[in-house]
């Protein structure tokens, strides 16, 4: 099943296939401006944006950040996984897990630890399992709304920016 799955590095005209099949999805807020700031981001040197391929087909991304400037690990020590994402049609198919392996062999030559946020909602319920599977613990900052932790009792929107924090051992 591997041998059908390249990686690779995001590509520009990668931006409007995976906008078109996350809209097809039902993403409301699927928009190539995230993909330009991958792409810009990469291009300045701050991050790796990179894609996957199922015979021939883009069927997901993820970005390393390796120097983060967000979030609990805002100091920049560590790399962070930034924007992982499998599109619907190719999920079960080992994407996902060569996505998350290439991303955490890029985070380990930087440093022995890496972070990533994930939302909250139930869109991001596979995310959750497999982060918990490939041994990611939540990092004990609480949860996060945007880039400033959540005040206990306060209300907050569940959408996409109330995230919880992870991080993994790499070695």
């Amino acid at each position: 099943m591997s041998e059908q799955i390249t990686i690779r590095r995001l590509r520009p005209d990668d931006a409007p296939i995976i906008t078109r099949e996350e809209i097809l999805q039902g993403w409301r807020r699927a928009s190539e401006e995230k993909y330009r700031l991958r792409l810009w981001d990469q291009e300045a040197g701050r991050c790796i944006a990179l894609a996957a391929e199922y015979d021939g087909a883009v069927a997901g991304y993820i970005n390393v950040y390796p120097s983060c400037k967000a979030g609990p690990f805002a100091h920049g020590l560590y790399p962070e996984i930034v924007d992982f994402g499998v599109l619907e049609k190719f999920r079960r198919r080992g994407v996902g897990s060569r996505l998350m392996d290439t991303a955490e062999k890029i985070a380990a030559h930087y440093a022995d630890t890496v972070f990533l946020g994930v939302g909250l909602h139930s869109g991001y319920g596979s995310a959750q399992r497999m982060y918990v599977k490939r041994g990611y613990i939540p990092d004990g900052s609480g949860v996060w709304y945007g880039n400033t932790p959540c005040t206990p009792y306060e209300n907050y929107c569940i959408d996409d920016d109330l995230i919880l924090y992870f991080y993994k051992k790499l070695r």
